[in-house]
């Protein structure tokens, strides 16, 4: 079962009859494809030792404002019951690396920089949920749905 279906709505709570392998699958496969996208941005723009770690911070940002975008697009639109997992949890649940942004405020902090840890700290969640806020409202006022 996707770990975010909405039990009161009785599309999504049907979903919880199904065998979880398709579901499985699909974030597996989605996994992979945004674990190798963070990898390989990860790789071409490596951050310094003590420097601000722009490649993480975009990638988290983007792939905040990418989740906006898609949960929008699916309030309103039906779309196949594979594509919630797959896009959401796997591509952009394996792209986004927040385990790695904690990791790197450590590393910043211990190498003596702990302003540009402090301001790592600070921004990343902030824009994060900038990002996640201008996906949704941008999304619903493209597709008609602003509130």
């Amino acid at each position: 079962m996707d770990p975010d279906v909405d039990l009161h709505v009785p599309r999504q709570r049907a979903e919880m009859a199904r065998a979880p392998w398709p579901t499985l699958g699909a974030v597996s496969a989605g996994g992979a494809i945004g674990a190798l996208g963070r990898y390989g941005l990860g790789q071409a723009f490596p951050a310094g030792p003590g420097a601000f770690p722009w490649a993480t911070f975009a990638i988290n940002v983007s792939g905040c404002l990418l989740i906006g975008v898609l949960m929008a697009v699916l309030a309103v639109r039906n779309a196949h019951p594979l594509v919630r997992p797959f896009l959401g949890v796997g591509v952009l649940g394996g792209y986004t690396t927040f385990s790695t942004y904690v990791v790197d405020v450590q590393r910043i902090a211990g190498l003596g920089r702990p302003g540009v840890a402090l301001a790592y700290l600070v921004a990343t969640p902030v824009c994060a949920l900038v990002a996640v806020y201008a996906g949704v409202r941008g999304t619903r006022r493209l597709v008609g749905e602003a509130r």
